[in-house]
């Protein structure tokens, strides 16, 4: 059986799995462009005992949650309220879910951790590794499937009977589990480096939907096999190193004291070993893992904006909020619907106190004001380590993932400027702007050698990022170094006071607000640098051995972040 016909069937019976027990599991997040693998498994979700509910990124709160039904609350004598789609429990539908931000993300989230009876599906249609669905919602989902790159005749599909998994729903209620089900799901969790207690009470619940499914009266090997294998993969974080069985193996192992006679049948070993968990596990890790968790390291960890630049709250433009309570001013605009929403449910009390009043009675507490988020142009700032160890080691890498960086921000219509610090001092080579070619001509000209004025980079860098953003842009540094500082902000040789020059330089930037990143690219990575964006408050990322490709990746996964 191919790679592809692999994942197919470990999707079908994921969705068997949530269809056993759909509240327990929360959902499953799919991962899959339109296609036939898409198509083929949205028509299997009628197998899910809970109505569908589709749902947008763009739902508004009376949808999701329901409110005042305005036009009969004013035509009548009483308040009237529209229920919405969580008001009973369902199968939500969020399609486009790489687009839902975190807003909508925390209400689904909040659905989930209620129990209000709804599992959540999420289809995700993101085009590369930075738009990806909410990760606190795919942290509360069992499963997550990626369909990408499966042919069409890799869907060979399972038959589904339906009165299996009713009669598997109705037998999960008796399924137990043990002590050693239970550690070995933590255990191996460990192992690979899935930190959330979720992860395990998600499998262990797969594995009593799993044994359910297959008849079973008790969790057994095959359905902790089962779950961990679908549970466990995405959510993997390392790869656990093989362990040695000569340190393992105890020096002088004492005899069993109770062997059972000749003719007798030893008891059955209820303890599942935990390397076949492991290799079961590992088959199915997700290609490029290394690749994903230093993207997912470095978006974690970064504090700055987005590609989208900063975004500031107004009343005048941009992309709508909710409307919040205010006074008119002359100047903000009033949200007229929500306006009357929040005045409908008080009016038969007031034509109750003022029955001589005609028409709608309308109090200043009523008054709600439109407001809107405006995005402001990211400026991109490199802070470029030209220096004489920089240059004998990194700088060509650095060069060229500078470059390559460049053209993508040229592509997203980000501003960019170059800082190089070598000798003595440090230089603006390239004003904010949106050239390509005049930036690319001025790194190729950038030469290398001399001390390394860690501190006058960092001086440059802020003092550049501080006039960006009072002309509306939204800086962000990527600092590329390899961290041995020599020379003092005064331009003097002395390498303990340039290493606390750049430290409160770096605590500087920090208390400014100005997001970045340390890139060390030493051939051994440095402590002092990661002290360094310890007092930045960015993250910081070692890759000694990595290519311009390479490099332009990890930087463009923390600044995405």
């Amino acid at each position: 059986m191919s790679e592809g016909a692999d994942r197919w069937q470990n999707a079908c019976l994921a969705l068997r799995l949530l269809a056993v027990d759909p509240v327990g599991l929360k959902g499953l997040c799919l991962r899959a462009r339109m296609g036939p693998p898409r198509q083929a498994f949205a028509d299997l979700l009628h197998i899910l005992p809970l109505p569908a509910r589709k749902l947008h990124p763009t739902i508004s709160d009376e949808q999701l949650f329901g409110g005042i039904d305005l036009a009969a609350t004013l035509a009548g004598d009483r308040v009237v309220l529209n229920k919405g789609l969580t008001a009973t429990p369902a199968a939500l539908m969020l399609s486009m879910a790489e687009r839902a931000g975190p807003d909508l993300a925390a209400k689904l989230a909040q659905v989930l951790d209620t129990d209000q009876g709804h599992c959540l599906v999420m289809l995700d249609e993101g085009a590369g590794d930075e738009e990806t669905a909410p990760p606190a919602l795919k942290e509360r989902l069992a499963f997550h499937l990626d369909l990408d790159g499966i042919g069409a005749q890799e869907l060979t599909t399972p038959p589904v009977n339906l009165s299996d998994l009713v009669t598997a729903r109705q037998r999960l209620a008796v399924i137990t589990a043990s002590a050693d089900d239970v550690t070995s799901l933590v255990t191996i969790a460990l192992r690979f480096g899935i930190d959330s207690l979720r992860a395990p009470l998600l499998a262990l619940r797969a594995a009593r939907a799993h044994a359910a499914l297959m008849g079973h009266d008790r969790i057994e090997t095959t359905d902790v096999t089962a779950a961990a294998s679908l549970v466990y993969p995405s959510r993997a974080t390392m790869i656990p190193a093989d362990e040695d069985p000569q340190e393992d193996a105890p020096q002088d192992p004492p005899p069993p004291e109770d062997q059972p006679a000749e003719g007798e049948n030893p008891e059955p070993l209820t303890g599942i070993p935990d390397e076949l968990l492991i290799e079961a596990v590992r088959a199915l890790l997700p290609p490029h893992l290394l690749d994903r968790i230093i993207a997912g390291a470095t978006a974690r960890g970064a504090t700055g904006s987005g590609g989208a630049g900063a975004r500031h709250k107004g009343n005048r433009r941009g992309r709508p909020l909710p409307s919040r309570p205010g006074r008119l001013d002359g100047i903000a605009r009033i949200d007229l619907v929500a306006t009357l929403r929040a005045a409908a449910p008080w009016q038969p009390m007031r034509r109750t106190a003022t029955p001589d009043a005609k028409g709608l009675m309308i109090r200043p507490a009523d008054i709600r004001l439109k407001r809107y988020e405006e995005t402001s142009d990211r400026l991109l700032i490199f802070v470029v380590d030209a220096s004489g160890s920089a240059a004998m080691a990194r700088l060509g890498e650095a060069k060229g993932a500078v470059e390559l960086l460049l053209a993508e921000a040229y592509a997203r219509r980000d501003h960019v400027a170059l800082i190089a610090f070598r000798g003595d001092g440090a230089e603006v080579l390239l004003p904010p702007t949106r050239s390509l070619v005049q930036t690319k001509r001025r790194l190729a000209g950038l030469p290398g050698g001399g001390g390394t004025p860690l501190a006058a980079g960092l001086k440059a860098a802020g003092e550049l990022a501080v006039q960006a953003r009072g002309r509306g842009l939204s800086p962000t540094l990527a600092l590329l170094t390899d961290g041995r500082a020599n020379i003092a902000l005064d331009g003097q040789p002395n390498r303990p006071r340039a290493a606390t020059d750049a430290e409160t330089l770096a605590r500087m930037l920090r208390a400014q607000g100005i997001a970045g990143l340390v890139l060390d690219v030493s051939v051994r990575p440095q402590e002092a640098l990661r002290g360094l964006a310890a007092h930045m408050g960015a993250p910081y990322i070692a890759l000694p051995r990595a290519d311009a490709k390479r490099l332009s990746g990890a930087i463009s996964a923390a600044l995405e972040g």
